[in-house]
C-alpha cells in the first residue's frame, strides 16, 4: 500500500469578511450616504433594555441581581395556555422575554414603531411584575399619572 505525505483535505485559505469570490470588500446595503437600517431585532432589544433600565431605577433593590434575557421563542408551546411571551424563573432570579411571540402574536391596532414599542414594554412590565409578585400598574404608578 502506497502512503502519501499529502493531506486529503486542502489547506484552508484565509478569507476576509465580505470577500466572496475575489470581489473585494462589500459595501453596506444602504450605501455610504444613508444611515444603517434598524431591524426589528434592534428595536426589540433596545426597547427591552431601556424598559429594564427604567424599572431598575424605580426598583433598585429588588431588581439589582435579576438577569434579563431575550430568546427567539420558547422551546415548547403548551396547547392549553398558548405560546408564552415571557418566562419567569424566581429561584434563579431571571426573566426571559421571547421576541418572536411578542412581535408576531401581539395584537396591535396600528403597526408602527410606537405601537410596537408599547407592546414590547407591556410584556416587560408584566414579566417583571410577575417576578416581583405585583400588579404591572403598581411598578411605576407615577409614570401613568397626569
Amino acid at each position: 500500500m502506497h502512503s502519501s505525505s499529502r493531506s486529503v483535505f486542502p489547506e484552508p485559505q484565509p478569507r476576509t469578511r465580505g470577500d466572496r469570490h475575489g470581489r473585494g470588500q462589500r459595501s453596506s446595503v444602504t450605501g455610504p450616504y444613508l444611515p444603517p437600517l434598524r431591524t426589528r431585532i434592534d428595536l426589540f432589544d433596545s426597547t427591552v433594555a431601556s424598559t429594564v433600565d427604567y424599572l431598575r431605577g424605580v426598583w433598585p433593590h429588588e431588581l439589582s441581581a435579576t438577569r434579563f434575557e431575550v430568546a427567539a421563542g420558547p422551546e415548547n408551546a403548551n396547547p392549553e395556555t398558548g405560546v408564552e411571551r415571557w418566562a419567569v424563573f424566581p429561584t434563579e432570579n431571571r426573566v426571559v422575554f421571547y421576541r418572536l411571540p411578542i412581535q408576531r402574536l401581539s395584537h396591535i391596532h396600528r403597526n408602527d414603531e410606537f405601537h410596537q414599542r408599547l407592546a414590547i414594554e407591556s410584556c416587560v412590565f408584566r414579566g417583571i411584575a410577575e417576578l416581583l409578585g405585583k400588579d404591572p400598574w403598581d411598578l411605576a404608578p407615577e409614570r401613568f399619572r397626569r
